[in-house]
């Protein structure tokens, strides 16, 4: 038997999950410090429900129009790639602290070892009739496509006056007042209108910022009145109702304003599901940690930034706690990971605050010391700001040994008939030891933090004990009904799937085999079986049943159970969309993730198509949009923005079938899906087979978003230049 030793030293199998929830500004700080430094055998993986995750010391400037969308906000895909963590765009919506289980919104439940929390926090309107009817500042990102929306409905129809109102007048109110004003005025003098908009802020003090020195409520109260902001101290809002197309606010003194926005900016509250899941949470239930960024009621969960309370040392909600937590942050995750002793964090007692007011000046507030308004001051807290910003933009492109460390994407969906680089093959050099300690892994699902040797051969199967485990998991999640046309299934342990076919159809088989082009497997298991039953419905053929077959990275028995189960799930979702089934498979240890499946469709005899089905004066058809390739390879570079990755994947996601059932309602009479070869590769073959000519309108071809810049600055597929040829 061959054996590998240079391989073998790149390995390294995973053996924890370390489990991020948020891109707030401590897990941002953390991950670009585990980038730098990882942590061997430990599996990243961060949970967003948003690729940007913005800095909120630059929102009111962002409001005001003073920054532009990527210069305040960090990218989480290239910082993920960086980390080498798995990216999952979705959203928890609770914790199961007896099986160490998050659960998603729309993923199945994943397990960790070691989690880390910081989802920020949103202001509490719970106890405010009508409260449906405003929009919360924070979460910021949900904040900002609301305030884009109103800025752009506006410059749609600048004719309109508008009212604002604003409640909450503490430093964050007043800044966001200053910008508001600013921007909405903007607007107007662009559109050469001479309208002034209405701006009310609602405060339950009788001074703003009553957390600041006294001075620094009344010059912000001087700079908001000269610029026709109405403040309205001691007013306590009860209720906000709709009267016609308006909004009104109700106040606790009779004061009634209309107004067309509701911005809510008071005290903040944590997301409910955090009490629920049994975490010790504060009244407003934000988690208790202790001066270590621990739970003090679960020691295998970790809290920073707005989300957490600190128990001994208990401060304002404000961003300048959770930079400052990064970095303990992540020195006592590696700590515990490593089972060392966890050091405090003390922060300071007393901190700086550098208030915008919207036309490039600040105010500068510390303790009873204060300075501004001055343009100086706007200056240094541009470049702190920047600054900041900066250390998660132009990241190193440090790509890691294919382990268990961090899987980077691929460079793309590769035509099942090229191959420039051969699969890798696992070492067979094992000692004795090494070999007993192995089958007592595999056949007793055992973990161990220091593994044997890989094989190769039958012996780097993955082991039954993992398997029967993961295939209970996924029936119990989806139920999935074997057709009366499959007689041996996944119900059975048997060698072979075994079909009945119909007579009066065709078996139409494919298969397809990709290493992983997204990091997080319940997507990649989806993307990969869209991508491989689209050869189906190009040959009009009805997807019937799939067999897998699975590379696993290296990793101890219960992380391969958890990858293969979240693999498996987004396979067995995407094929029982169509009315396919999962039969069967194969699965394997290596070093990186990687999928196959063959599918099984029937087709009528008479309604096959082919490529060789292209008539003269026939109209060409493209589904989806182009530039999957650019895209993916300038993602390896680090030179993919988030929302370019996120709407290609979801154009991938999205499933042909519904397309070829209207190619077959309006008499297509051919067919076929553009892979590696592109569209120029995969169009001369149907014109090569059909003997016809055809004519292309450049402008008229869609193309995914970045892809031209992505193009223009020369990335592309390992497979373009044989593409050009």
């Amino acid at each position: 038997m061959m054996g590998n030793a240079g391989l073998m030293q790149s390995i390294q199998p995973i053996t924890t999950d370390l489990v991020f929830i948020g891109g707030g500004h401590s897990h941002a700080i953390a991950l670009k410090m585990l980038g730098m430094q990882p942590l061997p055998g430990v599996r990243l993986t961060l949970i967003s429900d948003v690729s940007h995750t913005p800095y909120s010391g630059m929102l009111p400037a962002y409001v005001a129009g003073l920054y532009a969308f990527d210069d305040c906000h960090i990218d989480l895909c290239p910082l993920s790639q960086f980390a080498g963590a798995t990216l999952i765009l979705d959203r928890a919506i609770g914790l199961d602290l007896q099986e160490n289980q998050v659960i998603l919104a729309n993923h199945p439940p994943l397990r960790f070892d070691w989690l880390s929390i910081d989802i920020g926090s949103t202001p509490d309107t719970t106890q405010i009739p009508g409260a449906e009817q405003v929009t919360p500042v924070k979460p910021i990102s949900r904040f900002l496509q609301s305030w884009d929306r109103l800025v752009e409905r506006l410059q749609q129809d600048p004719t309109c006056p508008i009212q604002v109102a604003i409640v909450g007048g503490g430093a964050g109110g007043v800044e966001l007042a200053m910008a508001v004003q600013a921007r909405l005025q903007q607007v107007y003098q662009a559109a050469h209108q001479a309208i002034t908009p209405q701006i009310d802020l609602i405060h339950r003090g009788d001074r703003l910022v009553p957390e600041r020195a006294p001075w620094v409520g009344k010059t912000l109260a001087h700079l908001l009145r000269d610029r026709g902001v109405e403040i309205h101290c001691s007013e306590t809002v009860i209720a906000v109702e709709s009267i016609g197309a308006q909004k009104q606010i109700r106040c606790q003194s009779g004061l009634t304003l209309p107004c067309d926005e509701v911005l809510w900016v008071t005290q903040a509250a944590a997301a409910g599901w955090l009490a629920q899941s049994g975490l010790s949470t504060d009244e407003r239930g934000f988690i208790l940690v202790d001066d270590t960024l621990q739970s003090i009621s679960h020691r295998q969960v970790f809290a920073a930034g707005d989300v957490a309370t600190m128990v001994k040392t208990p401060r304002p909600k404000a961003g300048v706690f959770a930079v400052r937590q990064g970095k303990p942050l992540v020195q006592n995750l590696r700590r515990a990971i490593q089972s060392q002793p966890l050091q405090p964090f003390k922060p300071q007692q007393e901190f700086l605050i550098l208030i915008g007011t919207a036309d490039r000046s600040a105010i500068a507030s510390r303790g009873r010391w204060g300075l501004g308004p001055h343009p100086w001051l706007w200056g240094w807290k541009d470049a702190i700001d920047r600054r900041f910003m900066q250390q998660f933009s132009n990241l190193p492109v440090m790509i890691p040994a294919r382990s268990g460390a961090g899987l980077l994407p691929s460079d793309g969906l590769r035509s099942k008939s090229d191959s420039s680089e051969p699969l890798p093959r696992s070492s067979s050099w094992f000692s004795l030891h090494g070999l007993l300690r192995g089958l007592k892994s595999k056949f007793t699902g055992s973990d161990t933090t220091s593994l044997p040797m890989p094989c190769a051969g039958c012996g780097s199967k993955v082991g039954s004990t993992i398997l029967t485990r993961t295939l209970t998991r996924l029936r119990q999640s989806y139920p999935m009904a074997l057709p009366a046309s499959v007689l041996i299934g996944l119900d059975a342990a048997d060698d072979a799937a075994v079909l009945q076919l119909p007579a009066d159809r065709l078996l139409v088989q494919t298969v397809d085999y990709f290493r992983a082009i997204v990091n997080d497997p319940f997507v990649f298991g989806q993307i990969s079986t869209q991508h491989c039953l689209s050869d189906l419905f190009a040959m009009g053929a009805t997807p019937h049943s799939a067999l897998a077959i699975v590379n696993l990275p290296y990793a101890t028995a219960a992380k391969l159970e958890e990858t293969l189960y979240q693999l498996l799930s987004g396979v067995v979702q995407a094929l029982t969309a169509t009315g396919a089934v999962l039969i069967g498979g194969h699965t394997a240890e290596a070093p990186e993730l990687a999928l196959g499946l063959s599918c099984n469709g029937l087709a009528q005899p008479d309604r096959l198509w082919k490529k060789s089905g292209l008539q003269v004066g026939q109209a060409l058809i493209l589904t989806k949009a182009l530039g999957i390739g650019t895209l993916f390879a300038a993602a390896m570079q680090h030179q993919a923005k988030g929302s370019w990755i996120e709407a290609a994947i979801e154009s991938m996601l999205q499933s042909n079938q519904a397309a070829a059932a209207c190619f077959r309602q309006y008499g297509a009479t051919a067919c076929t899906d553009i892979t590696g070869f592109g569209l120029i590769g995969h169009l001369y073959e149907m014109l090569q087979a059909s003997q016809v000519a055809a004519c292309l309108n450049i402008d008229q071809i869609p193309v995914l978003p970045g892809a031209l810049t992505t193009l223009q600055q020369g990335l592309v597929s390992s497979l373009q230049a044989q593409n050009l040829r």
